[in-house]
């Protein structure tokens, strides 16, 4: 999407204010003992209240076999992204989980996820969540108009090379507003000056995804939904919805956690 009006623009930012207010409160009652399934129960329960839509629940992914079945997508330790939530997962101590969700308020779409650890976690772990936090302010740095993808991707990766972390290829972040899912493809890996152009308005989600292993490779769990890394290594996520402009870009799903 591209933002072509003050009205498209505020009504993405209370868009993005919204969702923020989901995921601070989900985020907030993260500790040992807690399902996936309660998160989910009191994300979808919050939007809901806000009058807006959950964005996942019953959207279907290019190559999905069916829609998605929940509000929140919450990734445990080695699942790096889209993991269902369910009664039987139940956080322990130490886990390392991804909170993603987006809703959809009157029309305008956004996305964030943020990696926290459940009571206190190990050095590695702590290690993993600041790095990929780290990713996403870095990568800010480089979105604006006349900018390249590729300078976004380089910019990921360059601090997944710095602390010793892996990026899987084929996952990253994406065009939105309109849409839950647009073009273009926001790579967390790449080379400065190549790939497409970031115009001035476009609405873009850029997401850094690190594990510890050494191999980058994902695969698909029997959920049909869930990537989990190839070597069973933990993973971190973190997401914001942005808006390009000809400096810095506007955040519109809050502050860095």
């Amino acid at each position: 999407m591209i933002i072509k009006s003050n009205t498209q623009k505020e009504k993405l930012l209370e868009a993005g204010k919204r969702l923020r207010f989901v995921l601070d409160t989900v985020i907030e009652k993260i500790k040992p003992g807690v399902t996936t399934q309660a998160l989910d129960s009191d994300a979808h329960a919050l939007i809901e209240k806000s009058g807006d839509i959950p964005a996942f629940l019953g959207f279907k992914p290019m190559g999905a076999p069916e829609k998605f079945p929940a509000t929140l997508c919450t990734s445990v330790n080695d699942e790096i992204v889209h993991g269902i939530p369910n009664e039987t997962t139940v956080l322990k101590e130490g886990d390392i989980v991804s909170v993603d969700c987006g809703l959809n308020h009157d029309g305008f779409f956004v996305d964030a996820a943020c990696t926290v650890i459940v009571g206190e976690g190990d050095a590695s772990a702590k290690q993993l969540v600041e790095a990929t936090r780290k990713a996403l302010k870095y990568a800010l740095v480089f979105v604006r108009a006349g900018a390249r993808i590729g300078d976004i991707g380089h910019a990921v990766e360059t601090v997944a090379n710095e602390h010793e972390l892996s990026v899987p290829p084929d996952l990253g972040g994406h065009g939105i507003g309109a849409s839950q899912h647009e073009d273009p493809f926001i790579p967390n890996i790449g080379d400065p000056d190549t790939g497409a152009v970031l115009e001035k308005g476009l609405v873009i989600a850029v997401e850094p995804i690190f594990t510890e292993g050494e191999d980058p490779r994902v695969k698909l769990a029997s959920d049909k939904f869930t990537y989990k890394t190839a070597d069973g290594s933990r993973s971190a996520h973190f997401e914001h919805t942005v808006i390009v402009t000809q400096e810095a870009p506007i955040v519109v799903t809050g502050s860095m956690w």
